[in-house]
């Protein structure tokens, strides 16, 4: 493993020139801390993490949601890097210590279970990219219980890269793709990125080695004036992607345009329960509306940070009033989040 990292490092270097990639998955942001791999790239080379941790991206305004549904005696079931969260004015951690019924879940078939046994109302805050997405389509096409609904959070990754890319605030001149998304959508969502931008792109796995080798791949491209989508993880990732997956999707969500954290509103960006699944959307089942939303505390620079134009090091409260027991930010909350893997790892 020492030698072939070596190797596609010396590669790396013989054929290096300025670039800046984006890569967006908390995994690989996760590896190349963890193993120093940014240490090993010529400086000219710099890989920028992007909105890759889905707990993260939930903006402000459905964490309030989820507390309207809280303070209406609703159990509330999500993952756990979800409850320290920060809303507007509170988390759904503050909501527990405070006596709101919400509990932690490993995934939406244990929500419903909860739902099945209980005698009240149960909302499942459902997080996530297109990878867990079908796991909630699955659960809404096979019937839950009456009293269970479902607050969908979840996000597709192609319309925040196409927001990004068209912004240019992140001036970013090619793209590092996750791999996890990608078992699921394949790789032709992102072929319009290299068609119509010229961006060179490389799907990637989550060792080392992999992504030494999409770094390589991409430089490689640049060299030979090609912008194309490759595929590094072919051992999992096939072109059409996971098509039952796509299926499901289809029969249960509509696709519409919603605001990410730290992001306005992206066009087509966000699952939304079909109106034929009406009666388990916790949105339209309890009527819940949020008006006044304040996405960060004072401080934070969580939206820079996720469109990959800042630096977890440049936040004046990392380290400080920020870290992982007291996260004020949502980046230092997950552990696919950025701060909290430069916290963990260092500057690396």
């Amino acid at each position: 493993m020492k030698n072939l990292s070596h190797e596609i490092t010396q590669r790396i270097r013989q054929i290096a020139r300025p670039v800046k990639i984006m890569h967006v998955c908390g995994s690989h942001e996760h590896t190349i801390m963890q193993h120093g791999l940014r240490s090993l790239l010529p400086p000219e080379v710099e890989v920028v993490a992007g909105p890759g941790c889905p707990v993260c991206c939930v903006p402000s305004r459905e964490i309030d949601e989820c507390l309207q549904l809280a303070e209406q005696g609703i159990t509330i079931t999500t993952f756990g890097d979800m409850l320290r969260v920060p809303g507007s004015k509170s988390s759904l951690q503050e909501a527990r210590e405070n006596g709101a019924d919400v509990r932690v879940v490993y995934g939406i078939n244990n929500a419903v279970e909860i739902a099945k046994k209980i005698d009240n109302e149960v909302a499942f805050m459902a997080a996530g990219f297109e990878t867990t997405a079908p796991t909630t389509a699955s659960e809404l096409l096979a019937g839950p219980p009456e009293n269970f609904s479902i607050l969908s959070c979840h996000r597709l990754i192609p319309p925040a890269l196409e927001f990004l890319i068209e912004s240019g605030e992140v001036n970013l001149n090619a793209l590092i793709e996750p791999g996890h998304v990608s078992t699921i959508i394949g790789s032709r969502p992102y072929v319009p990125f290299s068609e119509k931008y010229g961006i060179p792109q490389v799907i990637a796995g989550f060792n080392p080695i992999d992504i030494l080798m999409a770094v390589y791949m991409i430089l490689r491209q640049l060299k030979e004036n090609k912008a194309v989508v490759e595929n590094e993880y072919k051992r999992v990732v096939k072109e059409e992607g996971n098509e039952k997956a796509q299926q499901v999707l289809g029969e249960v969500f509509d696709i519409v345009s919603r605001e990410w954290r730290g992001f306005p509103q992206i066009p087509q960006s966000v699952y939304e329960i079909r109106s034929q699944f009406a009666e388990f959307d916790a949105r339209k089942k309890f009527s819940i509306q949020v008006k006044e939303v304040k996405e960060a505390p004072t401080g934070c620079i969580c939206g820079p940070i996720l469109r990959g134009v800042a630096r977890p090091e440049e936040c004046s409260l990392f380290k400080k009033e920020c870290h992982p027991l007291n996260p004020i930010g949502a980046c230092m909350v997950s552990k696919e989040g950025t701060c909290q893997i430069a916290y963990r790892y260092g500057s690396l």
